[in-house]
């Protein structure tokens, strides 16, 4: 009898936890706004160093448009493998990894480099503009433009699987 009663325990815990998983999923998938397949939309960012990138210019490149904040921990996270996995990777290569900080003041931002010792290029989207181009919530966001100037991969989140798979993706692009 109480193996029974754990069993219909289990089943109805999996009955409600299954609803908040689809239900996650389903505003993640409904709060991005450009697809695999679709053009990235363009945009000119300012970068930490007053410089300004424009996409379209990067055509003819695989590009990773990635979503950030310094108050971010999975941001956090993967932008410490970033330096080894993809821009020392890519070295030499039609790539660019274009990390763009959503909502945060220069001064945040430059904090956050020095702090972390990152030298990698980083944009600054105080408004959220550029953001609000492509997806209306939650960081970080992945978006690999292909050298044609569609996206070839969307990611939503941070862990190691799903980064792998990003960068195969670039690695594929590259070819």
């Amino acid at each position: 009898m109480k193996r029974l009663f754990l069993i219909c325990a289990a089943v109805f815990m999996a009955l409600v936890a299954f609803p908040t998983v689809l239900s996650a999923q389903n505003d993640v998938e409904a709060t991005t706004l450009i697809k695999k397949g679709d053009k990235a939309p363009n945009f000119t960012v300012e970068m930490v160093d007053g410089s300004k990138i424009t996409l379209a210019d990067l055509k003819g490149k695989v590009v990773v448009v990635n979503f950030w904040a310094t108050w971010c921990p999975p941001c956090r996270q993967e932008l410490k493998v970033v330096q080894k996995q993809l821009i020392d990777r890519f070295k030499g290569q039609d790539f660019v990894f274009l990390p763009i900080s959503r909502g945060e003041k220069k001064a945040t931002v430059e904090a956050f480099r020095k702090q972390n010792s990152y030298t990698f290029p980083m944009g600054l989207d105080p408004q959220q503009a550029i953001y609000k181009k492509y997806a209306s919530n939650y960081i970080p966001r992945n978006f690999v433009v292909g050298k044609d100037g569609k996206v070839i991969y969307v990611s939503v989140g941070y862990t190691p699987e799903e980064f792998g798979e990003m960068v195969e993706t670039i690695a594929k692009a590259l070819k």
